[in-house]
C-alpha cells in the first residue's frame, strides 16, 4: 500500500527504536522521510538506508530538538521540499528514578532537561514547521498530521521517574491545546505507549534486567504480550494516514491493556 506517496514526513528521534520503525513504515507507504538524530549518526544512516530501500527520498539531519536552532534546522530541511505533510515528535529522554517516593533522586536540572526535550521540543518543532504544515494543507486540501509520542506514564503517573511522567502529562495537555488551536489545517494527536522493548530500556537496565522486565510485562498485560517498536508504529501510521482524517485531539493508549492492571 502506497497511500502516502508524495507526502513529506519528518520524524524526530528516528535513528533507533520507535522513531526508526515509524520512519520505515512511512517509507513503505510511499512517503519521503527526514530522519533526525542527536548523537547516533551511524544508526541514523542505517535508518535512512532502510527507508531508501523502500524507494523513499531521505535526508538525515543532526539536530537537538531541545534547542531552537535545532528545530529550525529540521524545518529548513522540510522547507527545501516546499512543504511538510507529516510531523512526528518522537524524540524523548528520561532521568531514571523508579522509586517515586524518593524526592531527592531528582534535581531541578533533571526536570528542566526532561521538559526541554519532551515538552518544549515538540512545541518548538511546531513553531518552526507550522508554515510548512499549513502550506501542505493549502496545496492538498488535506489537514497535515502531527503525532506526539507520549506515554502511559503521562496518563497513570507511573514510569521511569516523576519528571518523565510529568513531562508526558504536559505533552498530553499540549496535544489537546494545539489540536484545538491549529485546526483545520493541522491535526494533532498523541499515542501513549506502555513498555516498548527497545534499546532505550535495555541500555538503562542491562540485558538480564531487561529480560526479566520483558517477562514481567508479558505476564502483567491483559493481552499477554510485550510490545515492540513495530507494534506501536503500526498504530502511529493510523494517525498519520487518511484513515484518521477526521481525528484530532486524541490521546490513545497503546499498551496491550497495561493501564487496566492495578
Amino acid at each position: 500500500m502506497t497511500d502516502l506517496e508524495g507526502r513529506i514526513a519528518l520524524v524526530t528521534g528516528s535513528a533507533t527504536g520507535l522513531g526508526r520503525s515509524i520512519a520505515v513504515k512511512l517509507a513503505e507507504r510511499g512517503a519521503d522521510v527526514i530522519i533526525n538524530y542527536a548523537r547516533s549518526a551511524a544508526e541514523a544512516e542505517e535508518a535512512a538506508d532502510l527507508c531508501r530501500s523502500e524507494g523513499a527520498q531521505v535526508e538525515v539531519v543532526q539536530a537537538d530538538v531541545a534547542e531552537q536552532a535545532g528545530c529550525k534546522a529540521l524545518a529548513e530541511a522540510a522547507a527545501r521540499r516546499g512543504r511538510l505533510d507529516i510531523l512526528v515528535n518522537n524524540a524523548g529522554i528520561t532521568r531514571h528514578a523508579a522509586d517515586h517516593s524518593d524526592l531527592d533522586a531528582l534535581s531541578k536540572d533533571d526536570f528542566l532537561d526532561v521538559y526541554a526535550v519532551n515538552v518544549v521540543g515538540p512545541f518548538m518543532m511546531l513553531q518552526a514547521t507550522k508554515p510548512l504544515l499549513q502550506a501542505a494543507h493549502r496545496t492538498t486540501g488535506r489537514a497535515s498530521a502531527v503525532l506526539n509520542t507520549s506515554s502511559i506514564a503521562g496518563v497513570k503517573g507511573i514510569g521511569s521517574s516523576v519528571a518523565y511522567a510529568a513531562s508526558k502529562g504536559a505533552l498530553n495537555t499540549m496535544t489537546l491545546s494545539l489540536a484545538r488551536a491549529l485546526a483545520p489545517a493541522i491535526r494533532v494527536n498523541a499515542i501513549c505507549p506502555g513498555f516498548i522493548g527497545t534499546r532505550w530500556f535495555k541500555d538503562a537496565m542491562g540485558e538480564a534486567e531487561f529480560e526479566k522486565k520483558l517477562a514481567g510485562v508479558e505476564s502483567a498485560t491483559p493481552l499477554g504480550v510485550a510490545s515492540g517498536p513495530d507494534d506501536i508504529a503500526d498504530t502511529a501510521l493510523f494517525f498519520l494516514s487518511d484513515a484518521s482524517r477526521h481525528v484530532t485531539g486524541e490521546l490513545l493508549l497503546v499498551d496491550a491493556g497495561l493501564h487496566l492492571t492495578r
